[in-house]
C-alpha cells in the first residue's frame, strides 16, 4: 500500500486527488495538509467526500510516515516550500505547480506526461505534473511532431471551465460575471507555452515555429476544448495513422474518428483527439477535465507509474451521462 501526503490540501486539485487517492486500490491517505483549515474536517471543505472519509487537516508534515508526497500549491510556492523545509532524500514528490516543468540541469524533476514520459516517470523520484491547458494541447500536437510535420506557426485555442482558475474567488471566477459570459486572457503570453515547445522539440527537435495560442474562460466549471491550425499537405489518411500509432498503448488518449465535444471527457481522466483536413490546413480537436486528465489525475496516473502500478490504477472514471 502507497502511503501518500497531500500539501496544499484546501484547493480543487486536492479536493479531486482527495477523491482518487480514497478509492484508489493500493493508495492510503496519511495526511492532508493546510494550515488555514487544521484540525477541520477535509468534508468541511471538500464536501463532496461526505461519506468517503473522516481525515482532517493538518499543520503537520509526518514525511517520514508516507511514500509520496503532492505539492497542490500554487505556482511558484514549490520551490520556495523546498528552501524552508527538510525533504527526506527517498521521499518522492509529484508536484501539480508549473516551478519544475521546464528541465533543468539544476533539479531532477521529470516531466509527467505519460504519453511523453512513461519510461522516465517510471524511474523518477520526482515528477513536475504537466499544466491543464499544456497537457490537452500537447496532446493534440505531438503525433504531428513525432512524424516531423510540424512546419511553420501553430495557432492554437482554448476554453477552460472556471475551476481552471483555482478555488480562491476572483473578479473573473465570480458566478455573475462567469455565467452567460466569455473572454479572453494572457494571449500569446501564458505560462504553459514554454512546456509546450519544450515537448514538441523533444520529439521534432528542428520545430522552430511559434506557438499563438489564445485561452479563453468559459462560462462552465470544469473541462478544456482546444483547436490547433497547422499546415501540412500530408493527407488525412496517413494523418489519422499517425495519431493512432502514437496513442495506441495510452490508456487514456484516443483519437477519435468524429467531432469532438466536451461532455464526453467531463469526469474522466482522458483526452480524445480529432483531426481533419481543410485544404493544406490541419485541423486537431482535443478535449480534456482540467481537473482530472489536466491535473489530479495525471498525478495519480504518475504516481502509477513510478511505482510500478497498472498505470490505469484507480482511474477507470466514466463521463457524465448528460
Amino acid at each position: 500500500m502507497i502511503k501518500i501526503g497531500i500539501i496544499g490540501g484546501a484547493g480543487y486539485t486536492a479536493g479531486e486527488l482527495c477523491r482518487l487517492l480514497l478509492n484508489h486500490p493500493e493508495a492510503e491517505i496519511v495526511f492532508v495538509n493546510s494550515e488555514s483549515n487544521a484540525g477541520n474536517r477535509i468534508t468541511d471543505v471538500h464536501a463532496g467526500l461526505y461519506g468517503e472519509t473522516d481525515l482532517t487537516f493538518t499543520d503537520g508534515l509526518p514525511f517520514e510516515d508516507v511514500d509520496v508526497v503532492f505539492f497542490c500549491f500554487g505556482h511558484g510556492k514549490s520551490t520556495q516550500f523546498l528552501a524552508d523545509h527538510y525533504i527526506p532524500a527517498d521521499l518522492r514528490i509529484i508536484d501539480l505547480a508549473q516551478d519544475f516543468r521546464l528541465e533543468s540541469e539544476d533539479n531532477d524533476y521529470v516531466y509527467g506526461l505519460p504519453e511523453l514520459n512513461a519510461l522516465r516517470i517510471g524511474g523518477a523520484q520526482h515528477v513536475a505534473n504537466p499544466g491543464c491547458f499544456a497537457t490537452c494541447i500537447q496532446l493534440g500536437l505531438l503525433p504531428l511532431a513525432k512524424g516531423g510535420l510540424l512546419d511553420g506557426d501553430i495557432s492554437v485555442n482554448a476554453i477552460t471551465g472556471s475551476t481552471g482558475a483555482g478555488v480562491k474567488p476572483s473578479a473573473t471566477t465570480h458566478f455573475s460575471w462567469r455565467s452567460g459570459n466569455m473572454s479572453i486572457y494572457k494571449a500569446f503570453e501564458h505560462q504553459h507555452v514554454p512546456e509546450i515547445v519544450q515537448s514538441l522539440r523533444q520529439l521534432q527537435p528542428e520545430f522552430s515555429g511559434s506557438l499563438d495560442f489564445i485561452p479563453y474562460r468559459g462560462d462552465f466549471t470544469r473541462g478544456i476544448f482546444t483547436t490547433e491550425v497547422v499546415r501540412t499537405d500530408a493527407p488525412i489518411e496517413e494523418i489519422a495513422a499517425l495519431y493512432e500509432d502514437f496513442y495506441a498503448e495510452a490508456p487514456f488518449t484516443h483519437y477519435v474518428s468524429r467531432a469532438l465535444d466536451l461532455k464526453q471527457v467531463v469526469g474522466t481522466n482522458k483526452c480524445l483527439v480529432h483531426a481533419e483536413k481543410h485544404g493544406d490546413r490541419l485541423l486537431i480537436t482535443s478535449v480534456c477535465d482540467n481537473l482530472l486528465k489536466g491535473a489530479s489525475g495525471q498525478a495519480v496516473q504518475n504516481m502509477n507509474l513510478m511505482f510500478g502500478l497498472e498505470e490505469t490504477a484507480g482511474l477507470r472514471l466514466k463521463p457524465l451521462a448528460f
